[in-house]
C-alpha cells in the first residue's frame, strides 16, 4: 500500500517540496529496510511471550511423557516461559497428533512426535484426521528408545529360547500386552513372533502402566515396552527383562542379551521421539526451538538422566535433517505394517 503524502500550508520555493519529499521517502525507505532486516530477529527474540503447550499422545508415566516433561522443564528454564505438557492419549498417539495438526502454527502448541503417530498409524488407521507427511513441521530429534521384552518374575523363562518354546507348545493360549494397536510395542512383538513362528493373543492397552501392572499380576504374559517405561520395575525386581530390541546391549542393563544374540540375527528395532509443530510455524521460531532443543540435549546432566532412564540421546543438526528422518521412518514402518497386515481392528 502506498503512503499518501499531503502538502499544505505555505508555499515552498521551487524544488523545495520535492527535495523534502525525497528526504522523507529516503528516511522511510531506510527505516523500512532496517525493520525488514531486523524483523525475523525481533520475532525470534520475542518468542515465547506466553506459556507453550506440548501435546503428548500417551499417558503420564510413558516414555514419551517422561521425555516431554524433562524437555519442557529445561526449555522453561532457558526461555523464561512455562512449557506445559498436556496428555491426550488414545489411538496410539493419533488423538494428540490430530489436535496438533489443527492447532494454530504460531509456536505456542508443540507436540512430541513419535514413531507410532507419525510413521506407523497412517498405515494402520484408515481415517486419521491428519496427514503425517504434510501437517507437521520438524524441529528436532530427541531420543531413540530401545525396547525391553519383559515377563513376570514368576515366569520360568529366563531367555527368549525358553519363552518361545513355551508359547509354541500352546499356540494362541498366551497373551501379550502392548501400548495399543499399531504402536511400536505391537509391531516389534509382531515381528519377533513372526520370525519365531509363534502365535499369541494380542491385548492392547492405552499405555504402559496398566499393561505392566497386569504382567506383574499374572493377567498377561509378556510385553515389549520402552526401557524408559519398564526399567524401574525391572531394577525393582517386579518385571524380568529377557531381551533388548536394539542391535547392541544397553549400558544400563549390560547382562540382558539382545534379540539378535538369541537366535534372530539382524533384529534391530526401536522408537524415536522428536519435537514437532503444526505445519506453517514461522521459520525463525522453528530454528530457535531447534537450537534450544539441541542445547538442552548437549547438557551432560540431561544426557546422563536420559541414559539412566534407558533412552539413547540422538540429535539432528537441523529441522530439515529431522524431516528427512521422519520421511524415512514413515516409509520403513509402512512396509512393516503391510508385511504383517496390521489393522486397527487387530
Amino acid at each position: 500500500m502506498r503512503n499518501a503524502i499531503t502538502r499544505g500550508g505555505t508555499r515552498s520555493a521551487p524544488g523545495a517540496a520535492s527535495t523534502s519529499w525525497r528526504r522523507t521517502a529516503a528516511v522511510a525507505l531506510l527505516a523500512g529496510a532496517a525493520w525488514a532486516a531486523a524483523g525475523p530477529a525481533c520475532a525470534d527474540a520475542a518468542y515465547p511471550s506466553k506459556p507453550v503447550t506440548i501435546l503428548v499422545g500417551f499417558p503420564p508415566g510413558t516414555a514419551t511423557d517422561t521425555v516431554a516433561r524433562m524437555l519442557g522443564d529445561r526449555l522453561a528454564q532457558r526461555l523464561g516461559q512455562q512449557f506445559i505438557v498436556e496428555n491426550k492419549p488414545g489411538a496410539g498417539g493419533s488423538i494428540a497428533a490430530g489436535l496438533g495438526a489443527r492447532a494454530k502454527p504460531d509456536g505456542y502448541t508443540l507436540m512430541i512426535g513419535a514413531s507410532a503417530p507419525q510413521a506407523i498409524n497412517p498405515h494402520v488407521y484408515p481415517n486419521l484426521n491428519y496427514d503425517a507427511r504434510k501437517d507437521f513441521a520438524p524441529i528436532g530429534l530427541l531420543t531413540w528408545l530401545p525396547y525391553l521384552f519383559v515377563v513376570s518374575p514368576d515366569n520360568p523363562a529366563n531367555n527368549l529360547k525358553d519363552f518361545l518354546a513355551a508359547v509354541k507348545a500352546r499356540p494362541n493360549q498366551y497373551t501379550y500386552a502392548t501400548t495399543g494397536v499399531g504402536t511400536t510395542s505391537h509391531l516389534v512383538t509382531s515381528v519377533l513372533l513372526a520370525k519365531a513362528g509363534a502365535s499369541m493373543i494380542h491385548v492392547p492397552y492405552k499405555g504402559s502402566s496398566q499393561a505392566q501392572t497386569d504382567i506383574v499380576g499374572g493377567r498377561t504374559y509378556a510385553t515389549f515396552d520402552t526401557m524408559v517405561s519398564s526399567l524401574a520395575l525391572v531394577k525393582a525386581g517386579r518385571l524380568k527383562a529377557i531381551a533388548v530390541s536394539t542391535s547392541e546391549r544397553v549400558a544400563t542393563l549390560p547382562d540382558v542379551p539382545t534379540v539378535a544374540e538369541q537366535g534372530f540375527p539382524g533384529f534391530d528395532m526401536g522408537a524415536w521421539l522428536g519435537l514437532i509443530a503444526p505445519a506453517g510455524i514461522p521459520p525463525d521460531i522453528q530454528q530457535k526451538l531447534a537450537a534450544e532443543v539441541n542445547a538442552v540435549l548437549a547438557d551432560p546432566a540431561v544426557r546422563d538422566k536420559l541414559a539412566d532412564l534407558g533412552a539413547q540421546v540422538r540429535t539432528t543438526a537441523t529441522p530439515a535433517e529431522f524431516g528427512a528422518l521422519m520421511k524415512s521412518e514413515y516409509e520403513s514402518w509402512g512396509k512393516v505394517v503391510r508385511d504383517f497386515n496390521v489393522k486397527a481392528s487387530d
